[in-house]
Order: structure tokens, then sequence, then C-alpha cells
């Protein structure tokens, strides 16, 4: 099974990638997502978080209180790597999980969905075949944002400027995706071609 490593900038389009995977059968796993679950009402970081950082920290439905813990590492740093050696492992070990479930379902590839794939090059290149970057220009990525979501534009600049850089993600990039410029069709054709691609490479 061949594992690929999904990622790109906020108005990449990696989620719709995402969704084009997931309609041919692939099996795609939210690394966001599992970060989530943890972190809620009775999620496996919960007990460890409160005897990280005490009963604030845990809002009243019995999830991670984001507003105190964001409020936290704004005053102390630290705080976001502490919290980052909780939910880490823990991320780590349900996505080895869907993994070994996806290889056992005889899976050809499984996609690892994970946006800050690059920011974690370190941690995740040796568990990934290769990495795949949804690449586009960044007057695109903020023009998407906007229409979607109505930001303004300083808060998709404050999103963009704590992101990994274009440059660093096509420099980890195994494949790179264009999307800029193509339809929703062009899009799942350069994906399956790709497949296509890999599957051969994989077989020689």
């Amino acid at each position: 099974m061949l594992t690929i490593g999904l990622t790109g900038g906020i108005g990449s389009g990696k989620s719709t990638v995402a969704t084009i995977l997931v309609s041919l059968q692939i099996p795609v796993i939210d690394a966001d997502a599992i970060s989530r679950s943890v972190t809620q009402p009775g999620g496996l970081a919960i007990v460890l978080i409160r005897e990280a950082f005490g009963d604030t920290f845990i809002a009243q439905d019995g999830g991670l209180n984001r507003d105190a813990m964001r409020e936290r590492i704004l005053q102390a740093p630290d705080a976001k790597a502490r919290l980052e050696s909780i939910i880490h492992p823990l991320v780590g070990e349900q996505i080895n999980l869907q993994l070994r479930h996806a290889a056992q379902t005889g899976a050809a590839f499984a996609v690892v969905d994970i946006p800050l794939l690059i920011e974690g090059a370190a941690r995740w290149r040796s568990r990934l075949d290769c990495i795949w970057v949804i690449d586009c220009l960044p007057s695109t990525q903020i023009e998407r944002v906007i229409s979607r979501s109505g930001w303004p534009l300083s808060q998709i600049e404050a999103v963009l400027a704590v992101q990994a850089s274009r440059e660093q993600r096509l420099a980890c990039a195994d494949v790179v995706i264009f999307n800029d410029g193509i339809n929703l069709e062009q899009l799942r054709m350069l994906v399956l071609d790709i497949l296509q691609q890999q599957m051969l490479r994989t077989a020689a």
C-alpha cells in the first residue's frame, strides 16, 4: 500500500482533492478531524490536558476549553509545545490504526490529509511514501478564501503568515498538483492521471 501525505495552504483546494480521492474509494485519513476528536468531551487527550494544565482548561461540556488555551498560549508560548506533546502522539496512534485498517482491506493507496505537514515534516517524512502538495498562486488563495468565507484580507494574511511558505511546501513535494486556472473535472482527471502514474511506478 502506498501512503500519500496530502497538504496545501489555505485556499489551495486541498479539501477538494481529498473529496475527489474519497469519490475514487481511496481511504483518506483526516489528521485535523482526529485532532479535534481527541480534545472533544470524552476524547483521549482530556485527562492528560487536565493533568498538565488544570481544570480551567476543560470546558463545562468536558472538552478542551479552546478560548482559555488560546489565551494561555499567547501568554506562555511554551504551552503550545506542551499541548502538542499530548495531542500529537494520540493523533499519530489513531492515524496508524486507520492505516493498518486500510492495508488490511487491500487498499492500493491510503492518503493522510495533514494541513500542517510541512511544518512537521521531520515527524511525518519517514511515515509517508510520498507527499502531494496542492499548489496555486497566492492571489488565488486569497480570492478563494474571500469568496467562501468572507474573511477580511488582514485575517487571511495572518493565516498565511503562520503557515509554511509556498516555497517550503514545493521544496518538500514529491508530487505537485497545480490547482489554478482549471475546473473541477480537469482537477479530477489530473488526480486520476497522477494515481495511475504512481501505480505504474510502484508496480515497476
